[in-house]
């Protein structure tokens, strides 16, 4: 999860147990925009067999079906699934069993990616191939219920070499009046970032440009990352307009912390407040 830094160092942030396995959320987030009921990414979800959900060591009781249901919904309500990238711990709660059969979670809902990151997907690069299961992603696709978002920008702008001006400001798609998508390469390719407004403040799902307040520091980016050099330009092009825009950061994987504000500190960015969303 830290890529290059020692454990000595990353490990007084985020303690590794004895199988030097840290605890990491998969924090989905719900959005109710006029008539549409959006859900952000769907987490590892629980069709896959015992096998492939040991080496996880999936712990407490949260789950998607509950936690909607805490705010009054069921599955059937959400209109829109946002997948900011397809590696299963973001796309898995997508697709139940039923009846022996693998099917979409959401029935009436539209699942929103976009051609790039799909077609990227379809043909995994050997270290991304085992995060795209296809079991997570043909039945999206066979269901009907597949669109992508903006493939005049993706097509112009996201297949863009190493050697482009990553300072520039970042191409986005369009979403609803109150969400536009940042689109960032670092992590995995056409990974899309949910930029929202919210009473008068702009909240940035980090999905995995920023999995957590831990990996805030420059240095510290994943392992998982096809491209750690481009994912450390786009977080400081990121922060830098984040801090000066006074944005909240909502991280899907950290496991104390939903939201932070940012501050400027001698060794670089850092976090401010730390709070919950409802608490805004």
């Amino acid at each position: 999860m830290f890529g290059v830094v020692p454990k000595s160092i990353w490990n007084r942030l985020q303690p590794a147990d004895s199988n030097n396995l840290c605890t990491w959320a998969m924090r989905c987030l719900l959005i109710e925009d006029g008539k549409k009921l959006m859900l952000i990414d769907t987490g590892i979800g629980d069709k896959q067999d015992e096998k492939f959900l040991s080496h996880y060591y999936l712990h407490g009781d949260a789950s998607l079906k509950n936690s909607l249901a805490v705010h009054g919904f069921t599955p059937d309500d959400i209109t829109d699934v946002f997948l900011t990238h397809l590696h299963f711990d973001h796309v898995g709660g997508s697709i139940i069993r039923e009846n022996g059969k693998l099917v979409p979670a959401f029935k009436n809902a539209i699942y929103w990616s976009n051609d790039s990151h799909w077609k990227h997907a379809m043909t995994p690069n050997p270290r991304e191939k085992a995060s795209f299961l296809r079991e997570n992603i043909m039945p999206i696709m066979e269901s009907g219920q597949l669109q992508f978002a903006g493939p005049q920008v993706f097509q112009n702008k996201t297949d863009l070499g190493w050697e482009a001006n990553l300072s520039s400001e970042p191409p986005y798609i369009y979403f609803t009046d109150n969400i536009k998508i940042r689109l960032v390469n670092g992590h995995t390719q056409s990974m899309m970032l949910p930029q929202i407004t919210y009473k008068e403040k702009t909240i940035v799902y980090m999905a995995d440009l920023l999995p957590s307040t831990s990996h805030l520091p420059m240095p510290y980016v994943m392992g998982y990352d096809i491209n750690p050099l481009r994912t450390m330009i786009e977080k400081d092009n990121f922060l830098k307009e984040a801090l000066a825009n006074d944005f909240i950061l909502f991280f899907e994987h950290d496991p104390k912390h939903e939201c932070c504000t940012l501050r400027e500190t001698e060794k670089g960015i850092r976090e401010s407040a730390v709070f919950k969303l409802s608490e805004i």
